[in-house]
């Protein structure tokens, strides 16, 4: 006795090929942006590996001594030009050391002349940021504050408080201490951050549906009797 035999099979629709959906991210259109840097796991662990010798020389002895060393030679130095006044000299001075100390501590960014052992950990961190693994408000960070402030005054007064070279000396010195705030702490201002797509985009993945929900065509015993048929006449 013939038992008739059921096969089930899905519906596929070959006209049209499946689609990929594009991903690619949006393009931000802000004029500034405010970015936090360096608090991956693995960059912390590489800056605990070895010590930091980039930013660990402003601990040791006579690192706070120089300051006042270049100070005192630079103005010597500068009252040698001839016609050189005192009030030109002490704001030469004072506008040559706050350009050195901010190129210095928040400008470069990195270890430009240490070596490679913490794997690039410090490649974001400027120097102010590296010292003394980034604690706010430590004697060495003091010792950097108090100094462009005391050659700020001083400037001050030995170009007899001119208004002019007041306001140099002034916004000279801001520059290079709101940087070393505590709210500014490994933050970055960027200005026109526009953020596009790199490189191709990316195609997700296409989904279709399982089969329970898939249209069935069954085929009996029967269809492939006549199919044979056919087939031999």
């Amino acid at each position: 006795m013939s038992r008739s035999t059921t096969i089930k099979l899905p519906v596929l629709n070959l006209a049209e090929p499946p689609k990929h959906h594009i991903r690619a991210r949006g393009r931000s259109n802000s004029i500034v942006k405010v970015e936090h840097v360096g608090d991956r796991v693995e960059e912390v662990l590489d800056r605990n590996a070895y010590i930091n010798r980039n930013a660990d020389w402003v601990n040791a002895k006579g690192a706070w001594l120089i300051h006042l060393v270049l100070i005192i030679c630079g103005k010597i130095c500068l009252d040698t030009i001839p016609g050189m006044t005192h009030n030109i000299s002490w704001t030469l001075v004072n506008l040559l050391y706050l350009a050195i100390s901010y190129l210095m501590f928040h400008w470069v960014t990195g270890m430009p002349f240490g070596d490679n052992l913490h794997s690039g950990a410090y490649d974001e961190l400027t120097m102010w940021e590296q010292i003394d693994d980034g604690a706010q408000y430590t004697p060495a960070k003091k010792w950097l504050i108090c100094m462009p402030i005391a050659l700020f005054l001083a400037s001050t007064h030995y170009t007899n408080y001119n208004p002019w070279l007041f306001a140099i000396n002034l916004t000279a010195l801001l520059f290079v201490l709101i940087p070393k705030l505590p709210q500014l702490h490994r933050q970055r201002v960027r200005f026109m951050a526009d953020e596009t797509a790199s490189g191709m985009a990316t195609p997700t993945t296409p989904s279709f549906s399982s089969g329970i929900s898939t249209p069935l065509v069954e085929i009996t015993q029967a269809d492939f009797t006549e199919s044979q048929l056919k087939y031999n006449h």
